[in-house]
C-alpha cells in the first residue's frame, strides 16, 4: 500500500501540482476503490479539503457519471478520477475543464500500471510528446502502416494535435494518468484503408488474435478475427454507425509503460499506435456519441505526408 501511496504523491505532487490551498476531489468505483483510497491518503498529506465519492461502474467506456457527480467536478480545483471505465470522453469532464480544473482521468487504472508508469520522468515524456504533436500539427496526410497487413491512410490537415504529457498543471487542463501520447481526430469521414489490432482493446483486453477492420469513408464497415471481433463490433454499432467512426490516431509516447491488457497503459506504450472508434468530441469533432474504444497495434511504421515518423515501432526523428 505504500507503493500506492508513493505514486498517488507523484500524481498528485508532479503531475496536477496540488498546492494546499486547493480543493480535491477523487471520483472512484467500488472496482478502483483501493486506488481511490491510495489518493485520499495522499491527498490529506498536502491539502485537508478532499472529498472521496464512489459512482457506480459505467456500461461502457463514454458513459456520463450520475448528474449530481457532474455539477460536483465543476466545485473543485482538482479531480482525480480511477474508475473502471473512462470519464475522459464524457460531457461532464468537459464542462469542468471549462470551469478550470485540473482533471485526471484513470480509467481501470491497476495498482501495478500506477506504481510502475507514475514514477516515469514525466519531463522526458512531455519533450517526446510535444515533437510529435507539433509534426502531426504540420502533417496533412497520416499514413499508418504494419506488417500483419496494416494500411490506413487519415487525412489530418487543418486538424489540431493534442499532447498528452502527463504535466496538468494549467487551469483547465485535462487528461489520462499514466500519460503519454500525441493523438489527434482524423477528418471526419475521410479515413480509407485496413486497420489490424494486434495488442489490445479497450473493454475486451490483450487479444487472442488480432482483429482486421475495414474503414471506408471515415467509419468501420467489416470486423474479422473471431469472437473478438464481433464483440467489438457489437459494442460499437450499438450505438448506430456513428459508434463506428474513426475517433482518434494516437502514437505512444510513455517508455516505462508496457502491454499488459489494460487499454489506459497499453497506448501510451513507446513503438506502439492506436486508432480509437466513437466519439471525437473532446478532439473538436462532432460525434458525440457515448462510446470511445481504443484499439492498439505494434510495430507500427507511421509516415505523415510520406515521411517517415515511425518503422516498425521506434521513432526515426530526433526528439530534443
Amino acid at each position: 500500500m505504500n507503493d500506492l501511496i508513493n505514486a498517488a504523491k507523484t500524481a498528485l505532487n508532479v503531475c496536477l501540482g496540488l498546492k494546499p490551498s486547493e480543493r480535491l476531489l477523487i471520483i472512484c468505483d467500488n472496482q478502483k476503490h483501493s486506488v481511490g483510497r491510495a489518493f485520499f491518503k495522499a491527498a490529506q498529506e498536502i491539502t485537508p479539503d478532499v472529498l472521496l465519492v464512489q459512482i457506480p461502474v459505467a456500461e461502457v467506456n463514454g458513459q456520463e457519471p450520475p448528474k449530481d457527480v457532474g455539477e460536483l467536478m465543476k466545485k473543485y480545483d482538482v479531480v482525480v478520477c480511477p474508475t473502471t471505465r473512462s470519464l475522459t470522453h464524457t460531457t461532464a469532464r468537459r464542462n469542468a475543464c471549462k470551469s478550470g480544473v485540473r482533471v485526471a482521468t484513470m480509467p481501470n487504472i491497476s495498482e501495478s500500471t500506477m506504481i510502475r508508469t507514475l514514477n516515469a520522468d514525466y519531463q522526458q515524456i512531455a519533450e517526446r510528446t510535444k515533437r510529435l504533436a507539433a509534426i502531426l500539427n504540420e502533417g496533412k496526410v497520416a499514413q499508418l502502416t504494419s506488417p500483419l497487413g496494416t494500411n490506413l491512410y487519415m487525412p489530418i490537415n487543418g486538424i489540431k494535435a493534442i499532447a498528452s504529457t502527463g504535466l496538468l498543471l494549467e487551469k483547465g487542463k485535462g487528461g489520462n494518468l499514466p500519460s503519454g501520447e500525441a493523438f489527434l481526430m482524423p477528418e471526419e469521414g475521410k479515413s480509407e484503408g485496413t486497420l489490424v489490432v494486434d495488442a489490445s482493446v479497450a473493454g475486451i483486453g490483450m487479444l487472442d488474435q488480432p482483429i482486421q477492420i475495414s474503414i471506408k469513408n471515415g467509419f468501420a464497415v467489416k470486423m474479422e478475427g473471431g469472437r473478438q471481433a464481433d464483440r467489438l463490433f457489437t459494442m460499437l454499432s450499438r450505438f448506430g454507425r456513428e459508434g463506428l467512426n474513426v475517433a482518434e490516431f494516437g502514437i505512444g509516447t510513455n517508455h516505462a509503460a508496457q502491454i499488459i491488457g489494460n487499454i489506459l497503459e497499453d497506448e501510451k506504450v513507446l513503438g506502439t499506435a492506436h486508432v480509437a472508434f466513437g466519439n471525437n468530441i473532446s478532439m473538436g469533432g462532432t460525434f458525440d456519441v457515448g462510446i470511445h474504444i481504443d484499439c492498439v497495434i505494434t510495430k507500427p511504421s507511421i509516415y505523415i505526408d510520406e515521411k517517415p515518423l515511425m518503422l516498425d515501432g521506434k521513432l526515426v526523428i530526433d526528439i530534443h
